[in-house]
């Protein structure tokens, strides 16, 4: 594996690839990776393999790894965040990463950065970014600024991360940038908690009930499906606010009863993240065959004691008959 920490030789090798008419995959990571980021790079790995007709024919996988001030904000763990490249290289080169890109701050930014991607508030100011300002803005303007350099045909990012990939992808989409963005699954350790760099922070004891955030929308999931499934409550009868809003409720307080001091806990349409105050008049009467086909996802932030954790959860409001 090749590790580049200079824009001009990341350029010159990304241009051979290019001559060679290979195609490029993309990973890219603020480090401390774990196997979550490491099965990105599997995936990307497929992709390079399946889209270059073997592995014989040219391609190239690509990871970077840059913990990108612009996200962070000014109470937040930029200065603290888990930083090992040595390690993180090891783990991209025996898993079949071809080039690790992992400039510098000055690299990234060698001016002030008065140029950035705002996204629109309907998907960015809401959530994550409700909590944490100016976090999917500075998050766009690096990818953006990343794409640009690798010049990639896929991009490969992990769901648990659920309202960035989307908003990754709207924003390729509206600017007519000429790559796919794939959201890979979300990987678990053995007690379902997401895996994420930051689980590094918790006590041991903390690790133990980490699992409960993962349980808790496991559950407001199962009583909207079992909702929806019941006699009295149709799939268009659940679309009702009060009853999702109700569902929220309770999953928020089961965190505080469980010594978490949640965030959010909010349920979101799969597709266009609209929430349930936002579904049309179409939706809320629509036959209870269209509405059971509707994918739902429930996403939460949540710290226990000084760590906060995010996960989500998708699901189909009803199973197929």
């Amino acid at each position: 594996m090749q590790t580049l920490h200079d824009i001009a030789p990341l350029r010159a090798r990304i241009a051979a690839v290019r001559r060679a008419e290979g195609r490029i995959a993309f990973v890219p990571t603020m480090g401390s990776l774990h196997e979550g980021h490491l099965q990105l790079i599997d995936e990307a790995r497929r992709r390079v393999a399946a889209e270059s007709g073997g592995d014989s024919a040219p391609g190239l996988v690509v990871a970077s790894i840059f913990v990108n001030p612009l996200q962070f904000g000014p109470s937040e763990d930029f200065d603290s965040y888990p930083r090992d490249l040595d390690r993180d290289a090891a783990l991209l080169d025996a898993r079949g990463c071809d080039l690790l890109f992992a400039p510098s701050v000055r690299t990234m930014y060698p001016v002030a950065q008065t140029f950035r991607v705002q996204t629109p508030p309907e998907l960015g100011a809401v959530l994550e970014g409700a909590f944490r300002p100016g976090f999917f803005e500075g998050v766009c303007t690096v990818v953006l600024k990343l794409f640009n350099l690798v010049q990639p045909d896929v991009a490969i990012f992990g769901s648990k991360d659920y309202q960035q990939a989307l908003i990754v992808r709207h924003m390729v989409q509206q600017l007519g940038l000429p790559l796919d963005i794939v959201a890979a699954p979300t990987v678990r350790a053995e007690d379902g908690l997401a895996l994420s760099s930051r689980n590094a922070y918790l006590s041991a004891d903390e690790r133990a009930r980490a699992p409960q955030l993962r349980q808790t929308l496991l559950a407001l999931a199962q009583s909207l499906s079992d909702a929806a499934a019941s006699a009295v409550m149709s799939p268009a009868a659940l679309a009702a606010v009060p009853h999702i809003e109700a569902a929220q409720d309770v999953a928020l307080q089961r965190l505080r009863d469980l010594g978490w001091s949640p965030d959010y806990v909010e349920v979101r349409s799969a597709r266009d993240f609209c929430p349930p105050q936002a579904l049309s008049a179409e939706a809320v009467s629509a036959s209870p065959e269209a509405q059971a086909d509707v994918r739902w996802v429930v996403l939460a932030a949540a710290r226990l004691g000084k760590t906060r954790l995010i996960d989500n959860h998708e699901w189909q409001l009803l199973p197929p008959a």
